[in-house]
């Protein structure tokens, strides 16, 4: 006999703890994934050029000043699970609990990313680009977090694969279904004993998840195919995780503010989507950064051979650095001509 899955089961918690200590997998996996972000976008930037480990650098900006704008944007967002009757507003800092929005982690994480840029002048672009296929994994891995949290399903569903929710209480005593239909629960909380289902339920999640990494393999592909430069990976990247955040985010139930009659995230999506489709007509012929300008200022220098770096001059589009002295790309002439990669799109 065949059994056929008939729902995907809900983890019982979400937090684990060792003596006073609380290992939550929202974190853990927020960790995960920065971490996986940051090895496979060194690798990237070292193929267009760039020196090893300096992605690790600017990640010391990138990464804090990421959380606090992904914060700042959940909050400013939903500001009424916060601040008014009933409410603490010290929980706004209390990230352990959850709460990133991704367009507040993107923008402020951005910010970082081009201080550390200025620190070690290297081209930001080159650095969007190189990090844009582990932010969108990233951000996959990140959504196993809700999953554990038993957070932001979508609607009841009758599919097979949907997602089986069950009533949390704390120490999992016994529970019933709450009257009012919600259920979300505290992250501390646990399954309830005896096991109450409280509702089967899109898995938002998933879909996600997958989205994201069917993102992260069209950029890369996309990468190879026209050897882009200049930023488009990334705003490829925003595109593609808008269109489907747009979808995926009209499928969840959970409160949410509204602009013009839509989720305040579907209408973000719609907004960023057109910027970075605006962004990638207006670069379609910007080629990849010369290997020289994204090693940094000491291969931009003097050289013994007497050459020079054109600071606008793009490379000749493959994914491997230019041989050089002891590895190093070689430099131009200023009057040697740029040679372009295959055309883009």
């Amino acid at each position: 006999m065949t059994t056929y899955l008939a729902a995907i089961p809900s983890p019982p918690q979400g937090v684990w703890y060792v003596g006073p200590v609380a290992l939550r997998a929202y974190a853990i996996f927020i960790i995960i994934g920065i971490v996986v972000g940051v090895w496979w976008g060194n690798k990237r930037f070292v193929a267009r050029g760039g020196r090893p480990g300096r992605i690790t650098d600017i990640a010391v900006w990138a990464v804090p000043f990421g959380i606090v704008g992904g914060r700042l944007y959940h909050v400013i967002t939903d500001h009424q699970l916060y601040f008014g009757e009933g409410r603490n507003p010290w929980n706004a800092f209390a990230i352990w609990n959850g709460g990133l929005g991704i367009w507040g982690a993107i923008a402020l994480g951005g910010v970082g990313a081009w201080i550390g840029c200025r620190r070690y002048q290297v081209p930001l672009s080159s650095v969007a680009d190189s990090l844009a296929p582990g932010i969108v994994v990233a951000q996959a891995i990140g959504r196993l977090g809700n999953y554990f949290n038993q957070e932001l399903f979508g609607a009841p569903t009758t599919m097979p694969w949907g997602l089986e929710v069950y009533v949390r209480t704390p120490g999992g005593a016994a529970g019933v279904i709450p009257v009012n239909g919600n259920c979300e629960f505290p992250t501390e909380y646990v399954k309830a004993t005896p096991e109450l289902l409280c509702g089967t339920y899109q898995p938002t999640f998933l879909y996600e998840l997958l989205w994201c990494l069917g993102v992260a393999a069209f950029i890369v592909w996309a990468d190879k195919r026209w050897q882009l430069g200049g930023g488009r990976v990334f705003a490829l990247y925003v595109a593609g995780y808008t269109l489907g955040r747009g979808w995926i985010e009209m499928l969840r139930i959970d409160p949410a503010n509204h602009i013009l009659g839509l989720r305040i995230n579907v209408f973000t999506s719609v907004i960023v989507f057109l910027g970075a489709v605006v962004f990638l007509v207006l670069r379609r012929h910007v080629g990849r950064e010369d290997p020289a300008l994204v090693w940094g200022p000491d291969r931009t220098g003097d050289r013994p051979d007497g050459a020079t770096v054109d600071p606008s001059a793009e490379t000749d589009g493959s994914d491997e650095p230019t041989g050089g002295p002891e590895g190093q790309p070689a430099a131009r002439t200023a009057d040697e001509p740029a040679e372009r990669g295959p055309s883009s799109p």
